[in-house]
C-alpha cells in the first residue's frame, strides 16, 4: 500500500510534516528496507532512531524509538514515508522466502540458536510466541527497573524518555494469542514499574504518564477478557486499592478509575 503526501499530512501536525520533510531532504534516512507491507529504516536525529511502519491497513501503524509524545506520528516516521514514496525500496519477501525454501531444517535451527544466543530481545519474543510459561510480575518488573537503572548511571534522576516498547511488545504478543492473563501480568509490571520509579523521573512527564496509562488500560482490558473468578477479581481490586493508597498525584486517580472499571465490568 502506498501512502501519498496528503495521507501523510493527515497523520501528523503541519510542523511535524515540515520537520520530517527537512529530515528527508537532508538525507537522514538510512537502511530503508521493505518486507511485504512492512517498512523499516534508521533515521538520524539527535541520535539514531529505529522506525517501523506497517502499511497493510488503510490507517497504517508506525512506531519509532524516539521520545515524541505529541499528536500524530513523529518527524522520523514522516521522513521515512516521504523517502519510501520518492524512492520505494525493493520488496525482499520473495528473496527471503526462496532462501527459506532452500535451507534445511538443521541449518535454520543452527542459525536461530546463534541469533537467540546473542539477541536477548529476540529470546523474549521467541518465548512469548512459542512458550507456554506463565510470566511473573517480578520478572517483568525487573526489566522495567533495569531500564530505569540504565538511565540513572550518571545522574540520580531520569532526564529523558525511556523506551518501553520491547516490554509492551511482549504483552501485545500474549494478547494476540488470547493469553490474556499473561498479557495482564506484563502490563501490570509496566504500570507498577513506572509508578514505583516516579521519584527519579525529572523530565518527559507526558511520556511517562502516557506509558503508565497505556499499561494500566492494557492490564484492565486483559483482566476483563480473561476468565477470572469473582475471588480473583476481588483480590486484584484489593491490590489496586493498596497501590492507590500508596501512589501520589495522578497515579492514585488513575488507579481509582481502573478499580471502577473492574468493579462495573
Amino acid at each position: 500500500m502506498r501512502i501519498d503526501e496528503s495521507g501523510i499530512r493527515q497523520r501528523c501536525t503541519e510542523a511535524v510534516f515540515e520537520r520530517g520533510q527537512n529530515y528527508q531532504d537532508e538525507g537522514r534516512v538510512s537502511r530503508l528496507s521493505r518486507f511485504g507491507e512492512h517498512i523499516t529504516a534508521d533515521v538520524r536525529g539527535s541520535k539514531p532512531y529505529d522506525v517501523a511502519i506497517d502499511l497493510s491497513t488503510e490507517a497504517f501503524e508506525a512506531t519509532c524509538t524516539c521520545p515524541y509524545t505529541g499528536p500524530g506520528v513523529c518527524k522520523h516516521v514522516v521522513a521515512v514515508l516521504l523517502e519510501t514514496n520518492e524512492d520505494p525500496p525493493a520488496d525482499e519477501r520473495d528473496q527471503i522466502n526462496e532462501l527459506l525454501d532452500d535451507t534445511s531444517d538443521d541449518e535454520l535451527r543452527s542459525f536461530l540458536r546463534a541469533e537467540l544466543a546473542r539477541t536477548p530481545d529476540l529470546r523474549d519474543r521467541f518465548r512469548v510466541r512459542f512458550g507456554d510459561a506463565d510470566p511473573s510480575v517480578g520478572e517483568y518488573r525487573a526489566e522495567v527497573d533495569e531500564l530505569f537503572d540504565e538511565h540513572t548511571t550518571e545522574y540520580p534522576v531520569v532526564t529523558e524518555a525511556i523506551d518501553f516498547s520491547d516490554v509492551f511488545e511482549q504483552g501485545e504478543q500474549y494478547r494476540e494469542r488470547d493469553q490474556y492473563r499473561a498479557a495482564a501480568t506484563v502490563y501490570r509490571a509496566i504500570a507498577e514499574g513506572i509508578e514505583a520509579n516516579e521519584g527519579v523521573i525529572d523530565a518527559a512527564y507526558d511520556h511517562y504518564a502516557q506509558a503508565f496509562q497505556r499499561a494500566l488500560d492494557g492490564w484492565v482490558e486483559c483482566l476483563q477478557q480473561a476468565e477470572i473468578t469473582g475471588e480473583e477479581r476481588r483480590d486484584i481490586i484489593s491490590e489496586l486499592s493498596e497501590r492507590r493508597s500508596d501512589a501520589v498525584g495522578p497515579y492514585a486517580e488513575r488507579y481509582e478509575e481502573a478499580i471502577r472499571r473492574l468493579e462495573t465490568s
